[in-house]
């Protein structure tokens, strides 16, 4: 079972490039962010007649989240529980049926915090708290299950092509890398680095100051998993040079297999 995460920037502005890259990597299941739509304009039958059911969560110019999957979803939810006034649409999960187990599958999209401090990293942190609550939750039903998506947390140093950059920015304050600490240490495998080791890993590249042609990159983008689908995991890597190509998003996809 190979699933994707793909933060898209906008399912307008790469109306072709993600078909494109589906064509290619040929995922079963793709968790998409910010793909800045209402459900009811999210261009459905492009994806439809490549074989995938399509589930949505969006919202009007921002964010939005999305489940692509060529295998049978059930019990779809959308919103992170915990907070019933909160509307922005950052969270999606179902499971999804394989050949040989069922996975439970979460598509996030963590909020940004910036600039911090201030109210949007209040919000931020705060929603990593909730996070952790529904973390627990997973990690109790002892099933294989995963969280993935544009996580906006520099975990460490080396996942920053030039760390002193972002010292001061939500990505990497102390208290947002403690924060997603507090998560995986509940008992999650991060799935890139139980693959790969050391620097010069990156999953998103700025569009300003020639980001990308110095590979000036974060590593942002994360496959948090149980230790039921830790279990499965058979890979997990990063499709870098979707960044060099026409109109790209300034994330990239990662993905792993699993043997389920």
């Amino acid at each position: 079972m190979k699933i994707a995460s793909f933060n898209i920037n906008g399912i307008k502005a790469r109306i072709q490039a993600l078909p494109d890259w589906l064509d290619e990597a040929q995922p079963d299941v793709v968790l998409l962010q910010e793909i800045k739509s209402v459900d009811e304009n999210f261009p459905r039958d492009l994806f439809e007649e490549r074989g995938y059911t399509v589930e949505t969560h969006g919202q009007k110019s921002f964010n939005g989240v999305a489940i692509l999957s060529k295998l049978p979803l059930e019990d779809v939810s959308r919103g992170l529980p915990g907070d019933d006034d909160d509307e922005q649409a950052r969270w999606i999960e179902a499971t999804v049926i394989g050949d040989k187990t069922a996975v439970r599958v979460c598509g996030l999209y963590l909020p940004n915090g910036n600039p911090a401090p201030g109210p949007k990293y209040d919000y931020k942190l705060a929603w990593m708290e909730r996070l952790k609550d529904r973390a627990a939750e997973l990690l109790a039903t002892e099933e294989p299950a995963l969280m993935a998506g544009d996580y906006n947390i520099i975990p460490q140093d080396e996942d920053a092509k030039r760390p002193e950059a972002w010292a001061k920015d939500a990505l990497a304050l102390p208290e947002s890398r403690a924060a997603f600490r507090k998560i995986v240490n509940l008992g999650f495998t991060e799935a890139f680095r139980a693959q790969h080791q050391g620097p010069g890993h990156y999953t998103f590249w700025d569009y300003q100051a020639g980001a990308w042609n110095r590979d000036d990159g974060i590593r942002i983008d994360h496959f948090l998993l149980t230790p039921q689908a830790a279990d499965l995991l058979t890979d997990c890597q990063i499709d870098k040079e979707v960044r060099g190509r026409e109109k790209p998003s300034d994330h990239v996809p990662i993905w792993i297999t699993l043997d389920a």
